[in-house]
């Protein structure tokens, strides 16, 4: 393993950073987007094999009865809820001590087990299941805490936002790779001598834990480890990281301008991450797809969203080079808004299909923005960025916990899913609102 530390800026430094991306986001694809979320679907949901119309999509479980969208809504909250807790007190460790790669680290082969483990997911071992769909979940979102913070560390601010969106973009195209040979894997399963593509499907899961673990290798090798903090002592940990999280705090309650954003980021992220959480869900019970059933038409429609993403993703960083950071957040949440209003009335597969690929291109867009421009606020001579990338990442997990936590109500009243995605253009306007009191990024002296 390479013990060489490199200096900001430099080129391979900036590449292994970015490559976690490429190694993780086969996580974001699979297991959130794509194959998950169809392989769940057929699990819970009974329908008609002539219409293609849902009969019953009813899950019992702990002696309960849960509409199939709520049950995975909530187990996803919670799985939030989870990080949230953590990584605020974990980042402060990691600053405090230096420990920040090895808890990246811990992360990631935490949710690359679970993964592995969703192999044993059936309606027979649900509480096993969601046990690792959980994990996962806290594996993957826990581990992006450590790795946005390094952004600040290893980039000039005038080049924050190109790294931010190529390392957006490696992991779309990366993962698409992976979803490409889970596919050949799954619809080909005669050719490999499965029975059917149940086995196949359930291999996928353990493809996603493989490539992510062994993928990361490379960023671990190359990312510094962080430098512990003088005087800190590893007896004094917990305190250490409460006493991080105070200080964070306070300078963030300081600065007008990263207080501001930190609120309309909470706001706006709760509805983009809702969204980009349950369109496959949505995709498989609200959109009629006919008898032969919805698995290529979604597959298409999530392959598309990943390469427009990456569109999206390199346009955004350029136009935000001309017309600034928040005037472009802005204008991505009004396309937003319009999105969500027009799914409300999306039926059939092109009409998904057109949303899928708008979804796409403000997707990438709204996401790798948003972590330059909070990077580029942070005070100029900040080294503890562990901690301050956790209220950033804590505000996005406690707004997916509402989000999620709504959906899947409304979902359980309503028996639909399409007047949730109303509520989400709401919480989209509010975002623009905010955005509108958050005083204008310059430079990061100025943002001070």
């Amino acid at each position: 393993m390479s013990t060489t530390r490199y200096p900001i800026g430099h080129p391979k430094l900036k590449s292994a950073w970015a490559f976690y991306d490429w190694a993780n986001s086969v996580y974001s694809l699979v297991i959130s987007s794509a194959i998950f979320p169809i392989f769940y679907g057929a699990l819970t949901i009974m329908k008609d094999d002539t219409t293609g119309e849902v009969l019953n999509d009813r899950v019992q479980w702990l002696g309960m009865d849960f509409n199939n969208d709520t049950l995975i809504s909530y187990v996803t909250a919670a799985a939030f809820i989870a990080v949230a807790i953590l990584s605020p007190l974990l980042s402060g460790i990691a600053d405090a001590t230096g420990g920040k790669k090895n808890f990246m680290r811990a992360f990631c082969y935490l949710g690359a087990l679970s993964c592995m483990g969703l192999f044993f997911f059936n309606t027979d071992n649900l509480t096993l299941g969601f046990a690792c769909y959980f994990l996962a979940l806290v594996g993957f979102w826990g581990s992006l805490v450590f790795y946005n913070s390094y952004l600040p560390e290893i980039a000039e601010v005038e080049d924050q936002d190109a790294l931010s969106a190529r390392g957006f973009s490696m992991g779309y195209i990366g993962s698409v790779m992976l979803l490409i040979i889970c596919l050949v894997l799954i619809e080909g399963y005669e050719i490999w001598g499965f029975s059917s593509k149940d086995l196949p499907t359930r291999l996928s899961f353990v493809l996603v834990g493989v490539w992510w673990i062994g993928f990361a290798q490379y960023t671990f090798s190359i990312l510094p480890a962080g430098t512990a903090r003088e005087g800190a002592t590893r007896d004094g940990m917990l305190a250490s990281g409460f006493r991080e999280l105070r200080a964070t705090h306070n300078t963030v309650q300081a600065i007008p301008q990263l207080n501001r954003y930190l609120v309309a980021f909470f706001v706006y992220s709760m509805a983009v991450q809702t969204v980009m959480l349950v369109a496959t869900y949505f995709g498989v019970e609200e959109v009629n797809w006919g008898a032969n059933g919805s698995t290529m038409g979604l597959i298409i429609s999530i392959l598309l969203i990943q390469l427009v993403a990456i569109l999206g993703a390199w346009g955004t960083s350029k136009l935000a080079a001309r017309f600034g950071n928040l005037p472009m957040l802005i204008a991505i949440n009004v396309v937003w808004i319009g999105l969500c209003c027009a799914a409300f009335f999306v039926y059939t597969p092109n009409q998904f299909y057109a949303t899928a690929a708008v979804v796409g291109l403000v997707m990438g867009g709204i996401q790798s923005l948003s972590r330059s421009t909070f990077s580029k606020m942070l005070p100029q001579d900040t080294k503890d960025t562990t901690s301050f990338f956790s209220f950033y990442d804590v505000s996005e997990k406690v707004g997916i916990v509402f989000g999620m936590i709504i959906y899947g109500t409304v979902a359980e009243f309503t028996g639909s899913m399409r007047y949730s995605v109303l509520i989400l253009a709401a919480f989209f306007l509010v975002g623009v609102l905010l955005l509108l009191r958050v005083p204008r990024l310059q430079t990061k002296k100025a943002a001070q």
